[in-house]
Formats: C-alpha cells, sequence, structure tokens
C-alpha cells in the first residue's frame, strides 16, 4: 500500500520534486563530467605513450642526483662513445642515440606556435627514420639548415613544405627550411620540431653526446638484456627496460590527471553540499505542507516506519532521475571541458563504468541523507493530529541547535588554524574538515543570527515599499529555520567566491609591494617558455642605446645536505643591487666558489658566513662554498645565490633565464629600444616595474577567475533553492494569499511582495557568506603572509558586485513563485484547507 501512497506523492508533486532533482542533477554532473574528462584524457595519454618506445627494450640514461627527480637535476648526457660499446654487447639490436630538448617554431606572423609558457612543451628531437613517428610528406632532415615539424605545428602556423621559418632553441634563433611534415598524431598540444642528429646536439645538447640511447632486444628478455647492458657502463650511467621507461612516462601524466581529477571534485563536492541544503528544505517543507495527510495514514494504520520508508521512497525516486539525467549532463559538460583543451582535447569521450556508478550513489545517497530527517519527523505525526485543521509539525528548541552550531564553529575554526599552522602532517585535511565543520555551524546558527538581520535588511523595504514591504519582511521572518536553510546554500557558495576574491586581492596588493621593495633593476629580459638567452641577444641588449650594464643570471637544482634545492646564479652585486637585498652579515664578494643565503636558510643550517657549504650539482659532482654573506628573505632571488663560475664548472649546456639591465636614463625610449633591438627573439620579454607587476596581476586574475566559475556551480544550485522555497511557501500560503486578495492587495502588490521577500533571504545569504568568506581570507592571508602574502587586501567594490548580484538572484528566483501566486483564484485560495 504504502508504495502505492509514494508514487502518488510523486504524481501529486510533481513541480516540487522536479525543481528538487535539479539541485540533484547540477551536482551529479559535475561529478560526472569530472571523471568522464580526465577518463577520456587517461586513455589519450596511454594511447600517446603507447606509441612511443614501443621497440624499445633497454634504454640507458644517466642516473639522476635526485631519484625520481625530471626537472633538470639529471646527471650529464651520456657520451656518444657509449654507443660503441653498446654494439658490441650480445643480444644489442640496433642501438640508437636520442637527442631530446627545447625547441620551438616561430609562425608567418612572427609568433612561436602553441603556447610558450606553462603550456603543453614544444619538443626538439633529432629525426630518426623507422622511429615513433612517420613522414606525412617531403623527407628527412639532412643538414644545419633543415628541418621536419609536425603537421598540426605547420597548420597553427600557416607552414608548409619548402618554407623557411624561424627555430628557437637554447641559442640564437635558427633560420631553416622545412623539408618535411610529420604525422604525429594528437600530441595533445604539444609541437614537435625534428632535425638531423648533429644539428640536434648542436642546438639542444652538445656535440657528441645523447640524451639518452635506446635498442632493442635479438632474443634475451628486457630484465636479461638490461643487466647485461648495466655491467658494461660507466657508474654514472644507468640501464632500464623499456616497460619501465614507459610506465614512468605514465605515472608522471596519472599523477597530473589525478591530482586535476581530484583539484574539480572538491567543486563538485561542494555544489552536492549546497544541494544537500535545498533537497532538505524541499522535503521538511512537502513534510510540513503534508502533515495532515501523513496523520491520516497513521490513524488508518500505518506504522512510524511505513510513514518514513513512504517518504524515502520519493527521495530515492527523485536520486534516481536527478543522477540519470545528472549523468547526462556530465557528458555534455565533460565535451565541454574537451573543447577548452584546444588540441589537447580531440580524442572524443571515453565511458567507463567508474562515472555511472558514483553518479547514482553520489545523487541516491545524498537525496535520502538529506532527506531522512524530514522523513522522521512525518513518522513522529500522531493519527490525532488528522482530526485537527491547523495540524502542524512540532518545531523543536533552538536551545540545542545553538549549542550545537556554536560548537562546530568553534572546532571548525580550530580546525582550519591549525592545518594553516603546518601542524597535523596534511594541512589540506584540516582546513578542509574545519571549513566544513564552519559551515555546518553557521547554518545551525543561522535561524538566530536571521532574526536580527533580517530585521535590519527589510526596514528599507518596509518603509519605502509600503504594505507589500512590510509583509515582505515579516513572511522571512516568521520562519526562521526556512529562511536560514534557503539563504545557507547561497552562503556557502558565497563564502568560498569572497574567499577566493580577498586571497587573489591579496596576492595582487603583496606582489605590489614586493615589486616596490624589492626590484631596483631598471629592466628584466626574460625567457618565456623553456629556451634561454644566447650569447647573440645579450650582446645586443649590452649595445642598446640607453643601456649602462646588462648582467646574466642562470638557476639551478643541487643537492645541499641531501635535500633538493633551487639555487640562482649570477654576479652577486649586481642581482643584489637589482633586488635590493638587504644584506645581514657578509657581503657579495663571493668569487668563483662562493655562495649567498638568507636569513631563514642560515638559521635553520647553523651556518656562519666563512662556513664550507657543500653543493651536490647537478653533474654529480660536490664542490665546497664558502658562505660569503647573508640577507633578509627576498621572494625574488630566493633562499641561495651561488657564483657564475661555480655553476657553469658543473653544467654541461649554461642557459640565461635572464638578463639584468641597468639604462643610463630609463624611458619609455629605452624599453622601446630593447624591444626592437630583440625583434629577432619572440621568445624573449622586457619587463620594467609596471609590467612586473601588470603580468603578476593578469595571472593571478586568471585564476580567480577560473575558481570563481567552478564555483558558480554551487551558487545556481542555491538560486534554484530560492525559487523552489518560494515555490513551495507560496502553495503552503494559498489560503492567505487568498485573503490579502480579498481585503484588497492587488496582484501587482503581491508580486512585489514576494520577489522583496526573495530578495532580503538572497541578500541574508549573501552578507553571511561574504562575512564568512572575508573570515577566511584574512585567516589565509595571516597564516601566509611569510610566503609573500603580507599585505590584506579587501575587493570592497567586488563584493559590492556581488551584493547586487545576489539581489538580482532574489528577482529572478521570485518571478516563476510571484507569477504564480498572481494567478490563484481568489475564492478557491480563500476556500483552501
Amino acid at each position: 500500500m504504502m508504495g502505492k501512497v509514494t508514487l502518488r506523492n510523486l504524481a501529486a508533486h510533481k513541480i516540487r520534486l522536479v525543481l528538487t532533482a535539479v539541485a540533484v542533477i547540477l551536482g551529479v554532473a559535475f561529478v560526472a563530467g569530472t571523471l568522464i574528462f580526465t577518463d577520456s584524457m587517461n586513455k589519450q595519454f596511454d594511447d600517446l605513450f603507447g606509441r612511443i618506445g614501443t621497440n624499445v627494450a633497454v634504454d640507458v640514461r644517466a642516473k639522476k642526483v635526485v631519484e625520481g627527480d625530471d626537472d633538470g637535476m639529471a646527471a650529464q648526457p651520456v657520451p656518444a662513445t657509449v654507443l660503441k660499446t653498446l654494439q658490441g654487447i650480445d643480444g644489442v639490436k640496433d642501438p640508437q642515440g636520442n637527442v631530446n630538448g627545447y625547441a620551438a617554431v616561430v609562425g608567418k606572423d612572427g609568433k612561436i606556435v602553441g603556447t610558450a609558457q606553462d603550456g603543453p612543451p614544444q619538443i626538439g628531437t633529432n629525426w630518426s627514420t623507422g622511429g615513433t613517428y612517420d613522414l606525412a610528406s617531403g623527407r628527412a632532415p639532412r643538414g644545419p639548415d633543415e628541418v621536419v615539424i609536425d603537421a598540426k605545428t605547420a597548420e597553427k602556423g600557416k607552414l608548409a613544405v619548402g618554407d623557411t621559418t624561424r627555430v628557437i632553441t637554447a641559442g640564437p634563433p635558427a633560420r631553416m627550411r622545412i623539408v618535411g611534415l610529420v604525422d604525429a598524431g594528437n600530441l595533445m598540444g604539444a609541437t614537435l620540431t625534428g632535425f638531423d642528429t648533429p644539428t640536434a646536439q648542436r642546438l639542444m645538447l652538445k656535440p657528441g653526446y645523447f640524451s639518452d640511447i635506446e635498442m632493442g632486444s635479438t632474443g634475451p628478455s628486457q630484465s636479461e638484456l638490461r643487466d647485461r647492458v648495466a655491467k658494461a657502463l660507466p657508474q654514472n650511467l644507468e640501464a632500464v627496460t623499456g616497460e619501465k621507461l614507459r610506465e614512468e612516462s605514465k605515472s608522471d601524466i596519472a599523477a597530473m590527471m589525478s591530482f586535476f581529477r581530484t583539484f574539480l571534485l572538491v567543486f563538485a563536492l561542494i555544489s552536492i553540499f549546497v544541494g544537500s541544503f535545498i533537497i532538505f528544505n524541499t522535503f521538511s517543507m512537502l513534510v510540513a505542507q503534508r502533515t495532515r495527510e501523513l496523520a491520516l495514514l497513521r490513524a488508518i494504520g500505518a506504522a512510524r516506519g511505513q510513514v518514513t520508508r513512504a517518504v524515502i521512497g520519493e527521495a530515492v525516486a527523485v536520486g534516481v532521475v536527478g543522477s540519470t539525467l545528472g549523468l547526462a549532463a556530465g557528458a555534455g559538460l565533460a565535451s565541454l571541458l574537451q573543447t577548452q583543451m584546444g588540441d589537447a582535447g580531440q580524442g572524443g569521450l571515453t565511458f567507463t563504468a567508474t562515472p555511472v556508478i558514483w553518479s547514482y550513489v553520489v545523487g541516491i545517497v545524498v537525496t535520502v541523507v538529506s532527506a531522512y530527517f524530514p522523513a522522521r519527523r512525518a513518522a513522529k505525526v500522531p493519527p490525532v493530529a488528522a482530526m485537527r485543521d491547523d495540524v502542524a509539525l512540532p518545531q523543536r528548541s533552538l536551545r540545542i541547535r545553538i549549542a550545537l552550531g556554536s560548537l562546530l564553529t568553534l572546532v571548525g575554526a580550530g580546525l582550519i588554524g591549525t592545518g594553516l599552522a603546518g601542524k597535523g602532517g596534511n594541512p589540506p585535511v584540516p582546513v578542509g574538515v574545519g571549513a566544513f565543520a564552519v559551515f555546518v555551524g553557521v547554518a545551525m546558527l543561522a535561524p538566530v543570527i536571521s532574526v536580527p538581520v533580517m530585521k535590519v535588511l527589510g526596514a528599507p523595504f518596509a518603509l519605502l515599499m509600503g504594505p507589500p514591504g512590510r509583509l515582505a519582511r515579516q513572511n522571512a521572518l516568521r520562519n526562521p529555520r526556512r529562511t536560514a536553510a534557503t539563504a545557507a546554500a547561497l552562503m556557502i557558495g558565497l563564502a568560498l567566491i569572497t574567499t577566493v576574491n580577498v586571497l587573489g586581492a591579496t596576492t595582487r596588493a603583496s606582489v605590489d609591494e614586493q615589486v616596490d621593495a624589492q626590484f631596483g633593476a631598471d629592466y628584466l629580459v626574460e625567457v618565456q617558455g623553456a629556451g634561454g638567452i644566447d650569447a647573440e641577444a645579450a650582446q645586443r641588449i649590452r649595445t642598446t642605446p640607453g643601456v649602462a650594464s646588462a648582467s646574466p643570471t642562470y638557476e639551478g637544482n643541487a643537492l645541499v645536505e641531501n635535500k633538493k634545492a633551487w639555487y640562482m646564479s649570477g654576479d652577486a652585486a649586481v642581482i643584489a643591487k637589482a633586488a635590493k637585498l638587504k644584506i645581514t652579515s657578509g657581503g657579495t664578494g663571493i668569487g668563483d666558489a662562493g655562495i649567498m643565503v638568507d636569513e631563514g636558510t642560515a638559521k635553520a643550517r647553523g651556518w656562519k658566513v666563512g662556513a664550507a657549504v657543500p653543493v651536490q650539482f647537478a653533474d654529480g659532482r660536490t664542490e665546497q662554498l664558502r658562505l660569503a654573506g647573508v640577507y633578509a628573505k627576498s621572494n625574488l632571488i630566493g633562499p641561495r645565490l651561488i657564483s657564475p663560475q661555480a655553476h657553469l664548472r658543473h653544467t654541461l649546456k649554461p642557459t640565461v633565464t635572464t638578463v639584468v639591465v641597468d639604462a643610463s636614463a630609463p624611458s619609455a625610449a629605452t624599453k622601446g629600444a630593447l624591444e626592437s633591438s630583440l625583434k629577432d627573439y619572440p621568445n624573449l620579454k622586457v619587463s620594467d616595474q609596471a609590467s612586473l607587476k601588470a603580468d603578476a596581476r593578469k595571472q593571478v586574475d586568471g585564476f580567480v577567475t577560473f575558481l570563481t566559475i567552478l564555483l558558480v556551480m554551487s551558487v545556481i544550485i542555491a538560486a534554484v533553492g530560492v525559487v523552489n522555497t518560494l515555490a513551495l511557501s507560496v502553495i503552503e500560503r494559498t489560503r492567505e494569499i487568498g485573503l490579502l486578495r480579498a481585503i484588497g492587495i492587488s496582484r501587482r502588490q503581491l508580486r512585489r511582495m514576494i520577489r522583496l521577500e526573495s530578495i532580503m533571504i538572497a541578500v541574508f545569504g549573501a552578507v553571511l557568506g561574504m562575512g564568512i568568506g572575508v573570515a577566511f581570507g584574512a585567516a589565509l592571508q595571516n597564516a601566509l603572509a611569510d610566503k609573500g602574502l603580507g599585505v590584506l587586501a579587501v575587493p570592497y567594490g567586488t563584493l559590492g558586485i556581488y551584493l547586487v548580484v545576489a539581489a538580482v538572484i532574489g528577482v529572478l528566483a521570485a518571478l516563476w513563485p510571484a507569477w504564480r501566486a498572481g494567478r490563484m483564484d481568489v475564492l478557491k485560495a480563500i476556500s483552501t484547507e
């Protein structure tokens, strides 16, 4: 019987439950879209790496100074003489040396093809016939001025076989003729450039060296051949199986995609968390409106458990429908994400069981859990209540709610503080749990907070809008629990958006302060991408009219006390002036075997000026460097500054990353002259103090916008919640609305009343959320003050805009409920029980 009751109730409340399902759909869509998207990208990467090294049995490479590190800490490349040694080992088939490095192609428009900064790699290699890729047209390169490029790069750069183009590497741009196009398939946005082996060595490595040497097998297994090869290698080289080589490449991508999946799922969980408030509120109102009906069921013999199961059955139905539609919407979202990936997203979608399972698990479980407490309240309706006309569900005292909400808020704040202080091992966990506790705690306290706040927010409306304004304020105050539950959903989304915007404003202000305090050079010439500044470019900079001095700097990684350590290298006196270093002890006379460190590093290691600091460089050799000076913390220089002579002694192919420029008289004309001198170098950028700030702001603004867009989903769900609450409230107040119409209130005034009530609820949620967001942002800034966020900045203008947006959301959310209320028949409304 109760099954029929459940089906009847679903049919009777279609519109209300459809609105509830929207919250489920949006939350599930985020989860499903994330899982489908990352599964699709993983499949594309697997296909890409499946083509690489398919015939490689063993690969010979240099041992790494830091195990598992892939960003420049590898030892010296493999000498070409090793190739002859490998040819004499039994079982080795066709050993071949590879040269890999950075090489970018300049298109017809004079710009580098592909993303030069923080994008997919721009791969340069020595071309070998019969290798991983095949030529689509043309022929292989045969000399120092010939090159082959992948077909997609040629298409984007509007290049063809026979064209002459510039190729950017670590050295000077080389003018080369395109002699062939490579069929590279989907490189996921990367570019591929191939040279003959001598040219590749000269441009990207060093003559007589390979990045690695790969070989096939004439019979022995990969592990057996690896052991044979390893015995013939020098101590600084190692042999790995082709299978391990491919797994390493895949594991790096898998780690990246795992992080990206987790990152997106966090926002999906936020949307689901917000949606749970909507579901809870909707079922609470549905149960409250059906109190007499439920009492009648109890009166004719339905047990408490049956009533509970009937309501839960409705929740399961909503969860199933919402999950199904959410899964379909998730596929659309995944497709949209792929289109935003450019070339990396052209492989189509991959569907596995994982997103399907999780979509239904998340959708149904969240809906049922959110509806559980309203269902239990429904079961507690006494049968005698069926005999009363004014029956209503009993309301618990707010005392327990206030106590529990206060406790959760305080515990959450404590966990956030613990996580931000770096205690507890994994800071994101206590911070995330703490934020969750704060949101739940504030949501529990919201009914108490809403009464005084709504009185203040509603006062202008009551004063200026007459009876509709006064009625709207009374309606919002009538049921503080409902008002709070509706506003809480909007509170969460805007709290997180506000936190992101406060951090963005704080970062911009902090960067501006750091540039003002620590940037003392007139100009910096920086590399965009993975290349370098060659000697010819450096000479052009030095001879530019108006330039007084130009000093190159390098970057590198080393081991200091067996820990990976990034360092800068260059003329210490020039760098100290350019970065406005505050020397606290010693000086900048580091000579050809010296080092300077910041105060934090010196204190942590117990180093004093004159101490010997053992540094193991990328070539595996260790050198004792003398500590020449200690300086105050500098975010521009970092914790270590090493003499250029020491860096150059241990670097096979030195790469200048930045040139510090001082001008005789800094001006727009001097900057323009520098840019004109470097017009043949599209990978170099001239920056002054203003452009450094602008670049930093652009990066911060882009990241803030990206996070805000992801969080907008939760705000949309919250808006749906406002619509749902108002629609149910209109139904609940049908008789009241009829009486208002009967005593003379017009349809226009009635609609205005509902719109004003919606605006008050939305603005209340926004004020609460922005207050929490500012508090979160201030806490994060305080915790990260020593990491560079030294200035707290609150974007009041942006928050004002969000407040207006919240009011607009309130207006839009009220359109349908207000229209429906205005269309009610007065006599029927009055006669409604």
